[in-house]
């Protein structure tokens, strides 16, 4: 056996119908189309989401709610995850040029202390926000916050 000797099993391959190609071929005329209308022209294509002119999904659904465009997103830094990093990368100053350089943060994002869990050590911060729970327990700590 070699490969340009392989074929397919004798009945296995059939043909495609061949449209439009007269009346002898028993689908010529409308060519399985039907008759008239748009779907029977050249060139239809129908539109995303139509619904064969029946009110669309998109549009029976009511709308809720609006989206805030002035809206400012933060990146929030818990305390705790603050004391890991700070042991980990031996960090006595967060801002927001350290935490870029060890790829914590996105170039765009804005950074926002938050106070859930302790600082052992005193650490100075300079970010875009930061809660008063975690202020009173940075300024406790021993440590100084600047905004920027």
């Amino acid at each position: 056996m070699q490969l340009h000797t392989l074929t397919p099993a004798k009945g296995s391959v059939k043909d495609r119908k061949r449209i439009g190609r007269g009346q002898g071929s028993t689908r010529g005329g409308t060519s399985t189309r039907g008759h008239k209308g748009a779907q029977s022209r050249s060139g239809y294509s129908r539109k995303r989401g139509f619904e064969g002119g029946q009110m669309p999904l998109q549009r029976r659904i009511p709308k809720r709610g609006f989206k805030n465009f002035n809206r400012v997103e933060y990146l929030g830094l818990n305390l705790d995850t603050v004391q890991k990093l700070a042991e980990k990368h031996n960090i006595q100053e967060f801002s927001y040029d350290k935490l870029r350089e060890l790829k914590i943060v996105s170039k765009t994002a804005k950074i926002k202390i938050l106070g859930r869990g302790e600082l052992k050590s005193p650490v100075s911060f300079k970010v875009h926000a930061c809660s008063e729970t975690a202020k009173e327990s940075i300024e406790k700590a021993g440590g100084s916050l600047e905004l920027i």
